[in-house]
């Protein structure tokens, strides 16, 4: 399995940062394009230790680079997650502009039908972004908001992000134990 994994400039670039985790941990080929907000936006809410130009991917792009391997169709991937996603970046998505490579490679996942896994944050959401995120839906992109879940009791912010991060998991049936599913005893 190959996959893109975006972190762009909204809240919560832990979830893309534990999503490229996991997937170093199960052996899957990943290609990450971090924005330069999202460097920005990390600085004020990781640890210091935390450097996004270092995040444990194959491959490392610069959202700039248009020309990279994965800005092209005919490039074979698995698909996408974008997390997070800002509002920028769903909206450009949205409405086919794709102006870096980041919304490229989300507008080629859409052209060839494979998947791509939209974490939109931001909260409340208005009528433009729920258009938006409609209009993603129609064309094929799922989108997992970073919803709370108390069933599986969560103890700390890690087991909440775990939560998100198995459930964008979930959506390409790769197998984890971040989170305990639901069982009817």
């Amino acid at each position: 399995m190959k996959l893109i994994i975006a972190i762009t400039g909204a809240s919560g670039t832990i979830l893309g940062i534990r999503i490229l985790e996991e997937l170093k941990k199960a052996n899957i080929e990943t290609h990450a394009v971090i924005s330069n907000s999202a460097k920005i936006v990390s600085r004020h809410e990781q640890p210091s230790n935390i450097n996004l130009d270092h995040v444990p991917a194959a491959k490392h792009y610069r959202e700039t680079d248009i020309a990279a391997p994965i800005a092209s169709g005919s490039y074979k991937t698995d698909g996408m997650i974008i997390a997070p996603c800002s509002m920028k970046t769903l909206s450009a998505i949205a409405n086919s502009y794709t102006d870096n490579l980041i919304t490229r490679a989300a507008d080629v996942c859409l052209r060839y039908k494979r998947k791509l896994i939209i974490i939109p944050r931001e909260t409340p959401l208005n009528s433009l972004h729920l258009e938006n995120m409609l209009k993603l839906s129609k064309a094929g992109a799922w989108i997992l908001p970073p919803n709370l879940s108390y069933y599986h009791n969560p103890k700390t912010l890690d087991d909440m992000t775990d939560f998100i991060v198995g459930k964008a998991l979930d959506c390409f049936e790769i197998n984890h134990n971040l989170y305990k599913r639901w069982k009817n005893e």
